[in-house]
């Protein structure tokens, strides 16, 4: 700008920022947001002793250890907001461990390998993001990423909801842990008693099945955009026949060959024209079904909860067998998938509090758990049922819970396998926190 247009230019700039300023701030006013908004959430700290190593893959099981491992397992940021036209959406970001989060890409210029990237310090998890549209108080829509609607945990997962200073590890092993995707939910409540959940939300990516872990690490985690080419639908159904009573089932079913980081779980073909097509002959199809009967109680000083989870993989010998020639950088297991998979969970609680004088909102449990689960629960023929791969742990301890918003709990947890060859394994374990 010329020397002698400066100050006239400056003068005209003072003038107007008033007006803007005051534009703006009836601006503001006029499109304030019409959303009524409520924060909360959890925290998870996690203190344990193992009697065990960490290799756990030795002939005979774990070496024996003396190890203590802090963990500042979770911190929960909830945020709804509420229109007065039945209009509500909620977001909610976990920050985990506090470990070094990382994506990964399929770099097609470099011959198709994967590509890792770090883009962040500290492990931020986006676990719900969606928006629902409640219509005559019974039935609401909704759209975006919300937890999928099997098992236990997708309904309680607080650490005030489990009674155990960890949640299922039959349920976490088995199926991804705390199960969030993305798609549409219609949730009905025809009555008091009764709701039911239909959903239809992107499927699992096959590369992540495996024999430890069974489809969990199928979760789609691994890049910036979710694959959703192969969708998987859901059912739940949960009935109240008391109050603080509820029993209920659920099934999945979905497919996972189109969901895979590349078109590789494909027949052997000659058909014309391949070049022109990823897949000219199809894909191998390999659909997951889930389905579980799960059931939770609070009579008086009583809570008590139970699952029992049962899983089939079709065609797991060829995932299995594409899966052995992945590439190091997907960073995935690369063992052998069972076609099914078992688990079960119960665990029982009795508030022992007023015996001892305590009250004002105060709960003194004392507990068990029973987990049981097999990721290889059913094996083809010529697929060893690897005994390490069935689990059974009991846990019993001790919980305060003050105002359902701080917890601490105390327990012991005791793990053995399906052969007796395997060492068992302790664990003594400490957790507290708060949900607000």
């Amino acid at each position: 700008m010329p020397r002698r247009l400066f100050p006239a230019a400056f003068v005209v700039a003072l003038s107007v920022i008033p007006a803007a300023a005051a534009w703006s701030s009836e601006s503001d006013e006029e499109s304030e947001s019409p959303f009524e908004l409520h924060v909360g959430g959890y925290g998870d700290l996690q203190f344990a002793f193992h009697d065990f190593g960490p290799n756990q893959n030795r002939d005979g099981g774990s070496q024996r250890d003396s190890r203590l491992v802090f963990d500042d397992a979770r911190f929960v940021l909830k945020l709804e907001g509420e229109m007065p036209a039945d209009i509500e959406f909620e977001a909610e970001v976990e920050f985990e461990h506090g470990g070094t989060g990382v994506t990964q890409e399929v770099e097609y210029e470099e011959f198709g390998e994967f590509e890792t990237q770090v883009e962040k310090g500290g492990e931020v998890l986006l676990e719900e993001l969606y928006i629902e549209k409640t219509f005559a108080e019974r039935y609401s829509v909704a759209v975006g990423r919300f937890y999928v609607a099997v098992g236990l945990l997708s309904q309680y997962f607080l650490p005030t909801e489990y009674l155990a200073s960890t949640r299922s590890e039959a349920e976490t092993t088995v199926i991804p842990a705390v199960w969030p995707e993305l798609g549409a939910q219609l949730e009905l409540r025809p009555t008091d008693a009764l709701e039911v959940r239909l959903q239809v939300v992107n499927g699992l990516d096959s590369t992540g099945f495996s024999s430890q872990r069974w489809v969990a690490l199928g979760h789609q985690r691994r890049f910036e955009v979710v694959r959703a080419t192969d969708l998987a639908g859901v059912l739940r159904v949960d009935v109240e026949p008391a109050e603080d009573v509820v029993i209920g089932a659920s099934a999945y079913y979905g497919g996972t060959s189109r969901n895979r980081p590349k078109a590789d779980l494909v027949p052997s073909c000659d058909a014309a024209g391949s070049g022109e097509s990823t897949a000219p002959c199809g894909y191998v199809s390999a659909p997951v079904l889930i389905v579980d009967a799960h059931a939770r109680l609070e009579l008086g000083p009583v809570r008590a909860s139970a699952l029992a989870l049962w899983g089939h993989l079709e065609n797991a010998e060829a995932i299995s067998s594409r899966n052995d020639r992945l590439s190091n950088a997907l960073g995935v297991y690369r063992t052998p998938v069972a076609d099914q998979a078992l688990a079960l969970s119960a665990e029982v609680g009795v508030d022992v509090a007023p015996t001892l004088g305590l009250r004002d909102r105060r709960r003194l449990d004392v507990y068990g758990r029973f987990d049981h689960y097999d990721t290889m629960f059913g094996t083809r023929d010529g697929l060893f049922d690897n005994p390490r791969f069935e689990r059974t742990v009991v846990t019993t301890g001790l919980g305060y819970t003050l105002a359902d918003a701080f917890f601490a709990k105390l327990d012991i947890a005791h793990r053995w396998f399906g052969s007796g060859s395997l060492s068992p394994e302790n664990t003594v374990r400490l957790s507290t926190g708060f949900v607000y």
